[in-house]
């Protein structure tokens, strides 16, 4: 803990709020060299564990980090989701190494964010309170409530929806409560419910049952019929009423190790970013619990910042304005359809919901919604916009590819933070070569010869892309000008 500070100003880069957002944002600046420094209200991690699912696009980016396997280990892989009565969602067709959602509580997820960052170098300030953050032209200071003061190129404001940092640059978080006074608890089951995440709604009321892996269940329950205070304590009996009432059986709930209550919002900031300093997560952007997406688009705009933070800091391209332009879109998408799908499950008459039941069933058999139902859960359904003419690979993930030599896939080369070049024919040498002297790009072969070239970012999106039989150099040497190469004035 910094004691005797007062100010320093060889910080790269402050992360307010020690979640989910921030502990990857900073451990991926502090990876790529750049000196972070975390400011966290609690001594400590905090217990607070209302997230508990871990989607699969969130799993390919710890992938590329080599965190996945400790977090998998942490928890339970879900193939499928019952929903409405007998409807299925089966995310066990999508082309991922992880056709699953992870269940494990947020705290598990945190614990692996956070032993990562303690280990490449990141500055942890705690207990600490930003009190007031002030930029100009080269930088920004921020002034905790004990009165020491940071300096530093850029300020991230990852500390969740009543966001100090969101409020000290003033911008506004239009939007509505949609749920008040929800249950969740993680409890334990006498019987064995079936494999699969269950979770149903009749008239006023919703449960919704989920397996952690480790004897433990998380349960979110809502009677509409009865509100109560968030301060108002969780009692067992009523977790167990709502949920036979609506799934049909309590499955013996008890011992149940933590509870709480939430409201949910659906808000999302104007602005990603103001000046230098950037909102994330839920300090950005919030909405209803359907889904399960809140931390998962939090920890994808973690991702998308990190590397562009890096390549502004070290002499690469300045592309920090593309954050807002590629991320606020995917925020209203998800708060959108995470909307919808509360809506849905919430219908109060029965012949609604017996419609939506039929309706529901009837869709998840059609081929083209038993696909994209799946994608849109999983967070791989995510496109950048690109430019007019480009690729139809281009703005979208990579799948981890097979790779000559080794590492002998994609993800894994990823882990070194750089572009990565996918050229299995040698045909873009002369454009790949200045980027690749710099160190700023890595070029590799495919196992496939037939297959496209491709230009990899960071996050793992593709910035461009050339099929075998049509090269494109002139293409890939105008994406390396404005994402890798330095640009000269």
């Amino acid at each position: 803990m910094l004691t005797e500070m007062t100010e320093r100003s060889d910080t790269n880069v402050i992360v307010v709020g020690a979640g989910p957002t921030g502990l990857l944002l900073a451990g991926d600046l502090a990876a790529a060299g750049i000196h972070t420094t975390l400011v966290e209200k609690h001594a400590h991690g905090s217990e607070l564990t209302r997230a508990f699912v871990v989607h699969a696009r969130t799993l390919e980016q710890l992938d590329q980090r080599g965190l996945a396997e400790p977090l998998i280990e942490r928890g339970r892989p879900v193939p499928s989701m019952r929903l409405f009565d007998k409807s299925v969602i089966d995310l066990s067709g999508l082309r991922t190494r992880y056709p699953y959602m992870l269940v494990a509580p947020q705290t598990a997820t945190e614990e692996v964010l956070a032993r990562r960052a303690e280990a490449v170098g990141v500055e942890f300030v705690r207990p600490a309170r930003l009190s007031t953050l002030v930029q100009d032209a080269v930088g920004v200071t921020a002034e905790l409530e004990d009165g020491r003061r940071i300096r530093a190129a850029y300020l991230v404001g990852a500390d969740g929806h009543d966001s100090t940092v969101r409020q000290l640059v003033k911008q506004p978080f239009p939007g509505r409560t949609v749920v008040t006074s929800v249950l969740l608890a993680d409890v334990q089951l006498a019987d064995q419910p079936p494999g699969v995440a269950a979770t149903n709604s009749i008239g006023d009321r919703f449960s919704f049952v989920a397996p952690f892996g480790d004897g433990y269940y998380r349960v979110i329950a809502w009677d509409r019929a009865h509100p109560a205070s968030e301060s108002d304590p969780v009692e067992l009996e009523q977790l167990q009423d709502i949920t036979r009432s609506v799934l049909g059986t309590d499955f013996g709930m008890h011992s149940p190790r933590w509870t709480s209550r939430f409201h949910s919002d659906e808000r999302q900031v104007p602005k990603y970013r103001v000046g230098r300093v950037f909102l994330a997560g839920d300090a950005a952007h919030v909405h209803s619990p359907a889904g399960g997406q809140g931390m998962n688009t939090g920890m994808q705009d973690a991702v998308n910042l990190s590397w562009k933070l890096a390549s502004a800091l070290t002499g690469g391209p300045d592309v920090l304005d593309s954050y807002h332009h590629e991320r606020h879109p995917v925020g209203a998408k998800v708060i959108k359809g995470s909307g919808a799908l509360l809506r849905i499950a919430m219908l109060q008459s029965n012949a609604a919901r017996t419609a939506r039941n039929e309706i529901v069933s009837a869709a998840l058999h059609m081929p083209k919604v038993a696909r994209k139902l799946p994608l849109a859960l999983s967070g791989l359904w995510v496109k950048y916009p690109t430019p007019r003419g480009s690729h139809l690979l281009a703005g979208s993930r990579a799948e981890d590819l097979a790779l000559r030599g080794e590492p002998s896939r994609l993800y894994e080369l990823l882990r070194i933070g750089r572009f990565t070049l996918i050229d299995s024919s040698g045909q873009y040498d002369r454009e790949a070569s200045a980027a690749a002297a710099s160190g700023r790009l890595i070029v590799a072969a495919g196992i496939d010869p037939d297959g496209p070239a491709l230009l990899v970012r960071p996050d793992g999106y593709v910035a461009w892309a050339a099929d075998a039989a049509y090269p494109d150099p002139k293409g890939l040497s105008r994406a390396l000008g404005h994402w890798v190469q330095r640009h000269r004035s």
